[in-house]
């Protein structure tokens, strides 16, 4: 699913619960126009600057970081990082593609523990 697809899919399932979910009021809240929102959902404009990503996942609940790779963007934080070492995230990320989601989950945990 593409960017906007996916914001628009999300954004219609919260307006079912919760009519402040409408495109005017969601594009108010995160600071765009309703008609530019509605035409990033549809696909007719590209996806929003990383800051209005940032915003409109903290409207809908949803996770940046998904809603950036959406939209074929990378975090600022992200970038700092692997532009350090680029090399190394780079042989990182290529070995990480194929594993599966729990052998990840373990070099995350060991890692953020310190116990490797």
């Amino acid at each position: 699913m593409d960017f906007g697809s996916y914001v628009r899919a999300v954004r219609e399932g919260r307006r079912e619960a919760d009519v402040r979910f409408s495109v005017r009021q969601v594009a108010q809240r995160v600071g765009v126009e309703p008609a530019y929102l509605s035409k990033v959902e549809r696909g007719e404009q590209p996806p929003p600057s990383e800051a209005t990503i940032r915003r409109l996942a903290e409207d809908l609940e949803e996770d940046a970081d998904v809603l950036l790779a959406l939209a074929g963007k990378i975090s600022g934080d992200l970038r700092e990082v692997i532009c350090r070492r680029p090399q190394l995230f780079g042989a990182l990320i290529r070995e990480l593609k194929e594993m599966p989601d729990h052998a990840i989950l373990r070099i995350v945990r060991e890692v953020r523990d310190g116990s490797w």
